[in-house]
């Protein structure tokens, strides 16, 4: 029966046709694939019709509702598996999204090229490969980790489904056409291990994320202040037009810095197991005790962003901690709002631990769009991104990010020192953007417009 359904797809196979289409495929929330999202509207500026497919997706983005390139978005979900075996509705949830995900893109207009993110890979990658036989579409892979190595995190490297997993990659991974990757020792190990051959596309910043100008920070905080503590004025600062950060002047009506204003630490997470942020929890023990040690610090407040799967279990942890001097909120911001957060806060904080220690985080990234100075805990190669004493610092454990935020806001406010110094050297690397770094990249692979 399968040596007939693939001699039935080898002789359906077609030359690649489609007017140049690229249908752009996320097995999974196109919400928390950006670099999906941005290659879907790179595609659309060059003029591609772009069938965007993501199972499930929360709700249609709203920087993807250009008309006419963008067809739309298919919404599917598996909310309710039948009960039974854990090892049972995970087959039974890759049988269903198998059908489903063949289903959608048989019934799309063909398509020249079939763009696929991985992780997650397995069923996405033989479907596709499937649906390319049957379209006569080239099959290219972004792999943006390793699937394996993250379902590793929570069974072992040695667990069956993990082997499993791995060895699917390796195979269907070989039948693409073209591959990116996010790091060149991703793109060595894909070739050294895999035997696939990929092509190097770092992530970029997107243009909206820039320093933001001071009249916006100050309508940021004031519209924060509404529903987070962190944010409203310090007792005995009652106007009305006055925030934790920033202050309208009564006489110029010109927006000013508040004196005595906290320093702002932002971070972002997807809330699972790849960041341990009680390393940073921590660090903000230590800072505390520095300041009542005489230490001349700033007040702190911190804001980290994002959902998922661990944050009652971290926001638990917070609530047991007795600051005098630091504050912390967990907000879900909305899309326009988290660019003008980066670009208004005085340093960032990562703890993404790569499970595979080959793809680089993506928050940095951003960060370093908007010139903020970064503290990111190591790992493999984070070289390639965070660049130790010169766009920031990279620390292994609480007590070096500890030491890094005192020597970090001594004296804070004032524009000297490193963490002046790491800004400075932003501003100046004038870094490539997304655009034009996807066109460097990814357009020659796609060739000329049909």
């Amino acid at each position: 029966a399968v040596a007939a359904l693939l001699f039935l797809l080898l002789w359906r196979r077609r030359r690649a046709g489609g007017a140049g289409r690229v249908c752009v495929a996320v097995l999974g929330d196109l919400g928390r694939s950006p670099r999906m999202q941005y290659h879907a509207l790179a595609l659309a500026r060059h003029g591609r019709e772009i069938p965007l497919q993501s199972f499930p997706t929360l709700k249609q983005t709203d920087t993807l509702t250009q008309p006419g390139a963008i067809s739309g978005l298919a919404e599917g979900a598996l909310n309710h598996l039948p009960m039974g075996p854990k090892l049972f509705q995970y087959v039974l949830k890759v049988l269903v999204q198998s059908v489903q995900l063949l289903y959608t893109l048989l019934r799309i207009d063909q398509p020249s090229y079939i763009l696929l993110q991985n992780p997650p890979g397995l069923p996405s990658i033989a479907v596709a490969w499937v649906a390319g036989l049957w379209w006569g579409s080239k099959l290219i892979i972004d792999w943006h980790n390793y699937g394996y190595t993250i379902m590793s995190l929570s069974h072992g490297r040695s667990h069956p489904l993990v082997l499993i997993a791995k060895w699917y990659e390796k195979l269907f991974g070989r039948l693409s056409d073209y591959n990116l990757c996010v790091t060149d020792a991703m793109k060595k190990d894909l070739w050294v291990n895999f035997k696939i051959k990929a092509v190097t596309l770092y992530d970029k910043p997107a243009s909206y994320f820039k320093e933001t100008p001071l009249e916006l920070q100050h309508s940021l905080y004031m519209k924060l202040a509404k529903d987070y503590e962190p944010f409203k004025p310090r007792a005995g600062n009652p106007s009305a037009d006055r925030s934790a950060f920033t202050e309208r002047d009564g006489q110029s009506g010109n927006v000013v810095k508040t004196r005595g204003r906290p320093a702002l630490l932002v971070s972002s997470t997807s809330w699972t197991e790849d960041e341990d942020f009680s390393v940073l929890l921590r660090a903000l023990e230590d800072y505390e005790r520095f300041i009542k040690e005489g230490a001349k610090l700033p007040a702190l407040v911190c804001v980290i962003t994002g959902k998922g799967p661990l944050k009652d279990y971290y926001n638990g942890l917070i609530q047991k901690l007795l600051f005098k001097h630091i504050q912390i909120c967990t907000p879900w911001l909305e899309a326009e709002d988290y660019p003008l957060l980066l670009g208004s806060a005085d340093l960032g904080v990562c703890l993404h631990k790569s499970s595979s220690g080959l793809d680089l985080p993506m928050k940095v990234v951003d960060m370093f769009g908007c010139c903020l100075p970064v503290c990111a805990i190591h790992f493999e190669c984070l070289h390639e991104l965070v660049k130790h004493n010169e766009n920031g610092l990279v620390f292994r454990d609480s007590k070096e990010l500890a030491e890094q935020l005192k020597m970090l806001f001594l004296d804070f406010p004032t524009l000297e020192g490193k963490l002046h110094s790491f800004r400075e050297n932003l501003r100046a690397s004038r870094q490539l953007r997304w655009d034009q770094s996807w066109d460097q990249t990814v357009l020659s692979l796609l060739g000329n417009k049909e």
